[in-house]
């Protein structure tokens, strides 16, 4: 019949919807992250990350080149923001210092507080965010990989680039050799520009306070902290325009990756779930009855009902509470 047909056609997507997003549901509760899950994979991006940052040390004619092609086509382009905001840091001292503080320490800061934020307050949304960002870092580190490229401020001095870190290093921890304490230069990749994952990870920052942020103060942050950082990786010669535009393009393309990268994770998690069982003791009582101190949950009920021992009458001398109740209800029906 039409009368009966259109409801069961409209009603089908409807259930199958409800069906999915219950898996789903039970699915995120299954996967639950844990800090001391977490905590071993951050240190291990952040050693890949260092490591990637090596590989091309050394590699310095061609870095060279590749930071003056860069030069070239933003002078093709008309884009020239690096040379006024270096010589504004560099004449004005009130400004020069501040900026090689944050340049040398807010990502640092900054992003794990995000992640940290995020895992406490908003553990739904924390894992796509997280493999949004390790998956960015990953494609940067590939860019640095195959890409060395001389920062401004080690240029020749004819090219018009002061080093900010170098001119203000008394101020600060970091010596005469990039943002590193005095006394490690020698173990950073210094043509490790492109692109800048300074201004990733900021974008990043910024994204997660504008969507999970609820004050004004936090919407704020999330415009001011991206703007900010690329106005610094500038000013301070660490960075050329197009290395800027680089890391926002890495984080577009670290975005896009991300659900693959996730349904890629739980494949392998569900591999290694049936070659080592890990939580099947932990699920193997579900759907039985939780007794805990004279208090029984049958299936489908939330609130554990109360259980006398006393047999009600009836009862056989050897029925158990659980039996008299049973089947008292049994009576009452």
């Amino acid at each position: 019949m039409p009368q009966t047909d259109a409801p069961r056609t409209e009603a089908a997507p409807r259930a199958r919807s409800g069906r999915w997003n219950a898996l789903r549901a039970s699915a995120a509760s299954q996967a639950r992250l844990r800090w001391w899950t977490e905590v071993p994979l951050i240190l291990l991006v952040y050693a890949a990350y260092t490591a990637g940052r090596l590989l091309a040390r050394g590699n310095t004619s061609g870095a060279i080149d590749h930071g003056l092609e860069i030069l070239r086509v933003e002078k093709a382009l008309h884009l020239n923001a690096e040379h006024p905001l270096n010589r504004l840091f560099t004449r004005e001292a009130w400004l020069g210092v501040p900026a090689d503080f944050g340049y040398a320490s807010l990502h640092y800061v900054v992003t794990p507080a995000i992640l940290i934020w995020l895992f406490r307050s908003r553990s739904v949304r924390y894992r796509a965010a997280r493999t949004w960002l390790w998956t960015s870092t990953f494609i940067g580190l590939i860019g640095f990989t195959l890409l060395p490229t001389c920062p401004p401020r080690l240029l020749s001095p004819e090219h018009g680039f002061v080093d900010t870190m170098a001119q203000y290093s008394d101020y600060g921890w970091w010596g005469g050799e990039a943002s590193a304490p005095r006394g490690m230069g020698g173990m950073t990749n210094q043509y490790a520009a492109m692109p800048s994952l300074h201004v990733g990870w900021a974008l990043w920052c910024g994204v997660m306070l504008w969507r999970h942020g609820r004050t004004p103060a936090a919407k704020a942050a999330a415009v001011i902290y991206p703007l900010f950082t690329t106005i610094v990786v500038m000013g301070t010669a660490n960075h050329y325009f197009l290395d800027a535009v680089a890391g926002v393009a890495v984080m577009g393309a670290g975005l896009l990756l991300t659900p693959f990268v996730m349904r890629a994770a739980d494949r392998v998690r569900t591999l290694l779930n049936v070659v080592v069982p890990w939580g099947k003791g932990a699920s193997g009582g579900e759907g039985s009855a939780i007794v805990s101190a004279g208090c029984q949950t049958s299936p489908g009920e939330r609130i554990p009902r109360q259980r006398e021992s006393r047999p009600g009458p009836g009862a056989e001398a050897g029925a158990s509470a659980t039996d008299a109740g049973d089947s008292a209800a049994t009576a009452a029906r």
